[in-house]
């Protein structure tokens, strides 16, 4: 037999401790690192249970024929909750080993840490962003980029002609001093006349001037459109992901972070290669331009004006990690105040209903307020250290401004020279000026780019098979000793065993948050199940492509989602390609027919979002035209009648039995009447199926369905 093993981390009176707990021989061995050890027998366990209280838990051992008020259970040991995942995960390993006679290992459900810094990485990336090199963060996103290159490279050419022509500007102004307007002794004179000189210098410099304009804007219509297409390819691709992964992976995150990352965070991405790489190469090509003319024209100023230059970008490598915190700062309360602003507007009805307008903007304003005061202390701390920064590098303009006048006065540097030699160092400094405030942009950018591979890299906890089956979907659905928890240690169904027969209807019965909504979210394939399996027509649905699958089960929910646009779009949104008949014959079908043409433009009226101009029962006929243009072989019904005046009621009750009709459907109602015509009714009690029978069969046995039905009876004799 293996061995199994896990970490504890207090000790019966609560005291901390070091423990291991070891399943081994059939035995359960409890055993602590300050001395002392104690077995439990393995045989005879019914199961392994977890209990989470306070800030700690417990694990307990439930034998056969024990008591279910735990009066008999056996603890084995205690923990914090620094050990609940994995004391949970021991637990899962556990229950299955008994039923199926299968030791499994136990998954690695600890978080990696970092090697250098030891911080817990981000759940979904594999690297720290404390720690991760620029280098990976920027060429990795280069393969974003990598088929819009050259067209950069292309437009950052024309950006580096159009510098060089500005370049040459300084060269006609020297010869323009120096040979024409203030001409020294041995001056060469190029043409007969001065004033035939100055027009020619004054048509060039014009020319080169309009050519490097010219080159300029065709520079930046390629750059903006490239842009545009990079940025809305990486938004393609973030929204792709985050659609297909699960609903456990996109609930970690709030709706307005997500939006975020799809929008402003693509953005900043987009700005920082189309722009930044534009003017990269144009930057460098000016900066060695200067370089060399500054040193062809006197080497000696030109080192003056070297020398404080590296001095100056050690500083600005010294703030470094400054701004990267602040930036990562900046970026989480922008998420934020942008998920609190997308609650408030999309519950927007809520909040008025109960009249929290004030405490709504207050909470919004001082999100806000944390925002602004961070994005103003960035910006503070910006405009204190960078400036002075710059100036230090540009120190250089003051040594040439004594040195250079003395070296015109005694003869060694003509005006002209001594001119263009400023008018260079003016062109150095640009790129120097730019170079000392990429630090802030390359700060933005990755924090943006860290925060898209979170996305980009999370695993998908629910893959499809590499070779999935077909589905020729008959009806008959199957879950085999079913267990399930949002959190490996809080299990929400228990060995749900059931068998469902090809067109029968089976009504989940139970009081709120028993699991019926977690039982058809597991049929849907919205989540695996933690053991067991869940079949449809033998075939097991983890081995089913998930488009393949859903096709072949419509769902009506009982919070109706409609999508902004006509009803008609809602309606053929089950079937994009259904024709008008087919639409008008499934709105008919759901009593949504009459409704719809009394409305002013009638198909063709626009719902409003979330179709607010609708009615909750008008929405809810929608939704079952929608489920019945999908015409699918497996039905899921949530609470589908639910909070409807019996008129709709009785409309939307007529519309479910032509729905359900040669349909496998599976109902959830606490309406206990709406279900009187189903085959068998489940009852779900804590997570495990508690009753199975029909209406009569189960209001004879007396246990809790008659009392749920006792209660509705009682609460509507009140009405």
């Amino acid at each position: 037999m293996k061995t199994l093993f896990v970490k504890f981390d207090l000790g019966n009176d609560g005291a901390l401790c070091d423990g291991t707990l070891t399943l081994e021989n059939d035995n359960f061995i409890v055993s602590y690192e300050s001395g002392g050890s104690f077995s439990v027998p393995f045989n005879g366990v019914k199961e392994a249970r977890q209990f989470t209280d306070i800030g700690c838990g417990r694990l307990e051992l439930i034998y056969e024929n024990t008591p279910d008020d735990g009066s008999e259970n056996v603890l084995l040991c205690r923990f914090s909750m620094s050990c609940v995942v994995q004391i949970g995960e021991f637990s899962k390993v556990v229950n299955y080993y008994i039923k199926s006679g299968e030791l499994l290992e136990i998954s690695d459900v600890e978080r990696p840490v970092c090697p250098v810094c030891g911080r817990h990485l981000i759940e979904g990336i594999g690297v720290c962003l404390f720690c991760v090199k620029k280098g990976y963060v920027f060429s990795r996103a280069m393969s974003f980029f990598k088929k819009y290159l050259p067209f950069v490279i292309f437009s950052g050419v024309l950006m580096m002609l159009s510098n060089f022509l500005s370049a040459i500007m300084p060269l006609f102004n020297q010869k323009l001093l120096d040979n024409y307007i203030a001409p020294a002794p041995d001056a060469a004179a190029y043409f007969d006349s001065p004033v035939k000189g100055i027009a020619v210098l004054a048509a060039l410099m014009g020319a080169s001037f309009a050519a490097g304009r010219v080159l300029g804007i065709f520079s930046a219509r390629i750059s903006n459109r490239i842009g545009s297409k990079f940025s809305n390819d990486l938004r393609i691709m973030v929204y792709d992901k985050i659609q297909r992964q699960s609903l456990c992976s996109v609930s970690k995150n709030t709706t307005g972070n997500l939006i975020k990352r799809i929008t402003r965070d693509t953005e900043v991405v987009k700005d920082f290669f189309n722009q930044q790489g534009r003017y990269l190469i144009s930057q460098i090509v000016i900066l060695f331009v200067s370089l060399f003319m500054l040193f062809k024209t006197n080497a000696f100023l030109a080192t003056l004006v070297i020398i404080p230059v590296p001095l100056g970008f050690f500083a600005i490598k010294g703030f470094w990690a400054k701004i990267r915190i602040r930036y990562r700062k900046q970026w989480r309360a922008d998420s934020r105040a942008t998920s609190i602003l997308h609650d408030i507007i999309k519950g927007i009805r809520v909040v008025k209903a109960f009249g929290n307008e004030e405490s709504e903007i207050e909470k919004f304003s001082d999100a806000s307020k944390n925002l602004a005061d961070i994005a103003s202390s960035n910006e503070r701390f910006w405009a204190l250290t960078f400036p002075l920064v710059g100036n230090f590098i540009t120190i250089g303009e003051f040594f040439i401004l004594f040195f250079g006048g003395k070296m015109v006065i005694e003869g060694n540097l003509s005006v002209g020279e001594l001119v263009m030699f400023n008018t260079y160092l003016a062109f150095l400094y640009r790129p120097l000026r730019w170079m000392s405030t990429l630090p802030k942009r390359i700060a933005d950018a990755s924090t943006s780019l860290v925060k898209l591979y979170e996305v980009l890299d999370e695993d998908f906890s629910i893959k499809d098979a590499q070779h999935p089956k077909l589905l020729n979907a008959g009806g008959a659905v199957e879950f085999r000793d079913v267990e399930f928890g949002y959190k490996s240690y809080e299990p929400v169904l228990k060995d749900i065993s059931l068998k469902i027969n090809p067109g029968e209807m089976i009504g989940l019965v139970g009081h709120s948050g028993a699991g019926k909504s977690t039982l058809i979210n597991l049929c849907m394939r919205l989540y695996d199940p933690s053991l067991g399996s869940i079949t449809i027509d033998g075939t097991d649905i983890r081995d089913i492509e998930q488009e393949e699958l859903r096709n072949n089960i419509g769902v009506v929910f009982q919070e109706t989602y409609l999508f902004s646009g006509t009803i008609y779009d809602n309606i053929a949104y089950a079937r994009p390609g259904a024709s008008p008949e087919e639409v008008l014959t499934a709105a008919k079908a759901a009593n949504a027919h009459d409704f719809v043409m009394n409305l002013p433009d009638g198909y063709n009226t626009t719902v409003g979002e979330n179709g607010h101009s609708l009615s909750g029962g008008e929405r809810q006929r929608v939704a079952i035209a929608r489920a019945l243009l999908k015409n699918p072989k497996i039905l899921i019904l949530d609470e589908a009648t639910s909070s409807l005046d019996p008129e709709t009621e009785s409309k939307i009750q007529e519309a479910i039995s032509r729905l359900i009709e040669n349909r496998t459907t599976i109902a959830i109602a606490h309406r206990l009447s709406t279900l009187r015509n189903a085959n068998r009714l489940i009852v779900i009690e804590k997570g495990r199926i508690a009753e199975v029978g029909t209406h009569k069969e189960l209001l004879k046995k007396k246990g809790i369905y008659y009392d749920l039905v006792m209660a509705q009876r009682k609460t509507s004799k009140l009405i």
